[in-house]
């Protein structure tokens, strides 16, 4: 199967001042897919402007044709099954079925406590995403659902006519943990790493294949557990996070080596981010356009 090269346009760019054209340049640029993170606000970015991924993917809906949207990832730190069900609903609406739900348990950014909220335990995180999914796959499959669980409940929840795509839009679950990648196993269509985070700072890229390979040994297990085929899920590495940071955005060959690298590990998507000028995703955009239109193809 060959490799499918998507993107993520972090949402910072006002609308009228970038954002639409960036939407549309990747669309051009032939992206499979183009995805936004969906958080309040992000590490180095928190004290600039940053927008909202649902209304942001529903402007590139209308600005764009053929290339799907997503989130990468929503997680349960700010969102709730029944109000992100609709919004999910009417997006892919809105698109022509063209989303795909990019979805992890959170972790302990800056969109952790902004409700209010103590920060959870990673206990509690599993916990929670354990409840959150199972709910949120009910709802965008079933007319009306009602619930009542821990950490969430549904009333007479009603989500009529539901999504375009059928039975539901598709779950990418993001997950390298023994609970989520059950989840992943049950409830995904595709599955999301970023690697391993231990090894961004000191480890090389050897050792993040290596801990890759072993992500991806561990999810076929978790499918083995219910019986169903690992190769049945789509496999996302979000790049960026790995030892190798950066430096495959920097002349097309060095993404062609790293991306067949991870081709065979099993990787059927690799996610690259926009570039955005001084920050951690700076990067050549001609360079960055050229690998975009160019590596496909060598990767067969």
């Amino acid at each position: 199967m060959s490799l499918r090269l998507s993107t993520v346009i972090l949402p910072y760019l006002r609308w009228h001042e970038g954002g639409r054209a960036a939407w549309q340049r990747a669309e051009q640029l032939g992206f499979h897919t183009a995805f936004t993170y969906d958080h309040l606000s992000w590490r180095s970015f928190r004290d600039g402007p940053w927008f909202g991924a649902i209304p942001t993917l529903t402007a590139a809906a209308s600005v764009t044709q053929g290339m799907r949207l997503g989130t990468l990832v929503t997680s349960p730190n700010f969102r709730h099954p029944v109000t992100l069900a609709k919004e999910l609903i009417s997006l892919d609406d809105i698109s022509g079925g063209r989303i795909t739900l990019g979805i992890g348990a959170g972790g302990t950014g800056f969109d952790a406590t902004a409700l209010g909220q103590e920060p959870w335990t990673p206990r509690e995180r599993a916990d929670r995403f354990g409840e959150f999914l199972p709910l949120l796959d009910r709802l965008l499959t079933e007319d009306s659902v009602s619930y009542e669980g821990r950490h969430y409940s549904a009333d007479e929840a009603r989500n009529i006519p539901g999504c375009v795509q059928r039975p539901r839009l598709p779950f990418a679950v993001a997950a390298t943990g023994p609970r989520g990648l059950l989840l992943a196993a049950r409830h995904g269509q595709a599955w999301v790493t970023t690697g391993d985070p231990n090894l961004y700072e000191t480890g090389t890229p050897e050792q993040s294949v290596q801990a890759l390979r072993t992500q991806t040994e561990r999810l076929a297990e978790a499918c083995g557990t219910i019986g169903r085929d690992a190769t049945e899920l789509d496999k996302v590495l979000l790049t960026g996070f790995t030892p190798d940071r950066g430096r495959p955005l920097e002349s097309l060959d060095a993404f062609v080596d790293f991306a067949g690298r991870h081709q065979e590990l099993g990787f059927t998507d690799l996610v690259v981010h926009w570039p955005i000028p001084d920050s951690d995703f700076a990067a050549d955009e001609k360079v960055f356009e050229r690998i975009a239109l160019e590596a496909p193809a060598q990767l067969g």
